[in-house]
């Protein structure tokens, strides 16, 4: 694949696409076997309470590859995602319910760098909180 985007057609301000994300107790339990991390904090309730949370927490990992998506999704190649990382600031609690939680995702260009790169500066939200912090990316356009 390549990037769809071209370094010319963007400049510093460029808007991603916004996206919204439900992750629910089920996501959560199919994650936890793709990754292997079975840490009770992510889907038993009573464990995670005990420990002073508020509730089942989503993996940081997971919350990490959501929000990546946005950049992935606008750039038309996970390839070209060349640098990424982020700061976990605040947890996202996710309701033993049908609705689940919700992160929201959005992301502009911060920065044009040599060689048809950009910065990418995301921002992860749910329930009101951000839960992200220094979420980067450095993306390698066309």
């Amino acid at each position: 694949m390549a990037a769809k985007i071209t370094y010319v057609d963007v400049e510093v301000g460029t808007e991603l696409p916004a996206q919204n994300f439900t992750v629910t107790r089920a996501t959560l339990v199919q994650y936890a076997g793709a990754s292997g991390d079975f840490n009770p904090i992510h889907w038993n309730e009573k464990f995670a309470t005990e420990v002073g949370l508020p509730d089942v927490i989503a993996h940081g990992m997971f919350t990490m590859a959501e929000a990546a998506r946005v950049v992935s999704d606008w750039v038309g190649d996970p390839g070209a995602v060349v640098e990424y990382g982020v700061r976990f600031t605040k947890p996202v609690v996710v309701p033993n319910d049908d609705k689940g939680a919700l992160i929201e995702v959005s992301g502009k260009v911060a920065a044009k760098l040599d060689d048809n790169r950009v910065r990418v500066d995301l921002v992860a939200t749910s329930g009101g909180q951000k839960v992200l912090g220094m979420s980067r990316a450095v993306v390698q356009l066309a």
